[in-house]
């Protein structure tokens, strides 16, 4: 019996490009086999144009993903649809642990995380930078101070004790023009060169940040490395050792700024190729569209994570830092195509801080 696997985010920036990549590039794995869980009838329309299994599902309704998980055999969810409410992963966890007892084969569960988790400005220790390091121990003693460390410590507790093998995808600055059927732009770069095309002058912030970063092929290959390794019964390390931290390269804000500014100027948007500092992190929010409280987590945070695991699968890059500033004009052509991200990430963030976008 083939194994089939639901794929939550299916249309957003991550999930949609998974989506994308195991159509296009694996071939051992059937669109039969591909079931994507979205949230609208535009996304659903979208979506149903690539011969694949598309729901309209809602992620806390627990009976409803029993019956879904159960009827089309999943026996692999990839959960890209959200990193920071427990509630909306726990039910999918439920329903693979019902799959298995049925089916009586292993059922496993890709969680999506953020590499903000592990920023010392979210309250990270700095002493503990390497994914051979207690990850799984650290995050659970610092659960609390954050809703994605939180998540990540209930989904690999509730996995296991549920019998389920948990895996945790970290993805650090995703960029590039995604490859799904309904949103293709991430959101931190996009907003940045939004702000710049909409203030016709490149900004910076008063402190230069050192990231980390991956390009969304980069990224997609990693999950879809998993994805195989359980569909082929490989061994890998799950569970409390199943970090998979997503880091490709270093990534220099106000270097990449420079280079934004020289391509904006170079095309005729801005008339400076240096940028600015921005004047106050108001301005700066209201220019990027976000709340002013989750500027500091999101553009203002940064860190060093050193990670082995994905290589030691079989992970393999291919996007560095030197191509990755090379195609900062590529990014900007997207911006002006695709012009802003079919997120709902953005409008949630206003949402919790009660504020309408």
């Amino acid at each position: 019996m083939s194994q089939n696997i639901l794929i939550t985010g299916a249309a957003g920036y991550i999930g949609g490009s998974i989506v994308a990549d195991l159509l296009s590039k694996h071939p051992e794995v059937t669109k039969d086999q591909i079931v994507a869980a979205v949230r609208t009838d535009e996304q659903d329309k979208a979506l149903s144009t690539l011969g694949i299994n598309v729901l309209k599902l809602d992620l806390s309704d627990e009976q409803a993903i029993i019956d879904e998980i159960s009827s089309h055999k999943i026996s692999v969810i990839v959960h890209a649809g959200n990193s920071i409410n427990p509630g909306l992963a726990l039910p999918l966890i439920n329903a693979l642990a019902k799959q298995r007892e049925v089916a009586g084969k292993p059922t496993y569960f890709i969680h999506t995380s953020g590499l903000s988790a592990f920023y010392a400005n979210s309250g990270w220790p700095r002493s503990v930078n390497e994914d051979t390091d207690a990850v799984f121990e650290t995050e659970k003693e610092f659960a609390d101070s954050y809703p994605v460390r939180k998540t990540d410590v209930m989904v690999i507790e509730h996995a296991q004790a549920q019998g389920v093998t948990p895996f945790v995808v970290v993805p650090s600055i995703v960029y590039g023009r995604g490859t799904g059927a309904w949103n293709q732009l991430s959101v931190m770069i996009p907003g940045l060169t939004r702000a710049s095309l909409k203030l016709g002058k490149v900004y910076k912030f008063g402190e230069n940040i050192s990231l980390q970063a991956v390009h969304i092929s980069d990224l997609t290959s990693l999950y879809c490395r998993i994805i195989h390794a359980v569909l082929n019964h490989e061994e890998i390390p799950s569970g409390k050792e199943g970090y998979y931290f997503a880091v490709a390269h270093a990534m220099d804000m106000w270097e990449f700024q420079d280079y934004l500014a020289a391509a904006m100027k170079a095309r005729g948007p801005v008339s400076s190729d240096k940028p600015e500092v921005y004047p106050s992190d108001e301005f700066a929010a209201e220019a990027i569209d976000l709340p002013v409280e989750f500027l500091e987590t999101l553009y203002k945070s940064g860190g060093h994570f050193t990670a082995t695991r994905p290589q030691s699968i079989g992970w393999k890059p291919e996007w560095d830092k030197e191509r990755f500033l090379k195609n900062v004009d590529a990014g900007i052509e997207d911006v002006l195509e695709l012009r802003r991200a079919k997120s709902s990430l953005i409008d949630s963030l206003f949402a919790s801080v009660g504020r309408a976008r």
